[in-house]
């Protein structure tokens, strides 16, 4: 009997499709511009508590390529595969995170899906419980700078699968 499927070991990833444009490239001063919006961003902000917010974020977007990234990242920067993979069910798996943590991802998720309306104070109220108020303001940088990349990433079809670790250092 032979069996002609791949293993996920032998799998390659090549791409259907090319992304829709290189938009950095195109838009080389806003592309700065948001790299420097990352790294100021991340001042003050855990690594860790970071990438998490990042895979949470681009979770909530469907963002293929920010998904890749920030998981390799999040891996890189020490993070458990078993948290990551429970962010999606975050609040049915609390055990697995900090009080901080689980402010930080409340927050992410009121502050990404505006949508379903404003971030409520309760929400707001626990994150201030959690982070000096100079943190909360970096955080709420942070997720409205993933928010944009998971943007740029989606609209242009970014191909996930392709990212080391480190590739980019902001």
């Amino acid at each position: 009997m032979t069996n002609n499927a791949q293993t996920h070991t032998d799998r390659t990833y090549a791409p259907e499709s090319p992304a829709r444009m290189q938009w950095h490239q195109l838009a080389p001063e806003v592309y700065k511009a948001m790299v420097a919006l990352e790294i100021a961003s991340r001042k003050g902000l855990d690594p860790v508590l970071l990438e998490l917010v990042k895979i949470r974020a681009s979770q909530l977007n469907h963002c293929a390529f920010c998904l890749d990234m920030h998981t390799k990242d999040a891996i890189a920067a020490g993070e458990t595969v078993e948290r990551i993979v429970q962010l999606g069910a975050w609040e049915e798996s609390r055990h697995f995170y900090t009080e901080k943590e689980l402010a930080a991802l409340e927050f992410t998720e009121a502050v990404t899906l505006l949508t379903e309306g404003f971030v409520p104070d309760e929400v707001y109220a626990r994150a201030a419980k959690h982070f000096e108020e100079a943190e909360l303001a970096q955080l709420m940088a942070a997720i409205v700078t993933i928010n944009a990349w998971n943007r740029f990433a989606v609209t242009t079809r970014a191909v996930p699968g392709h990212y080391t670790p480190g590739m980019f250092k902001h």
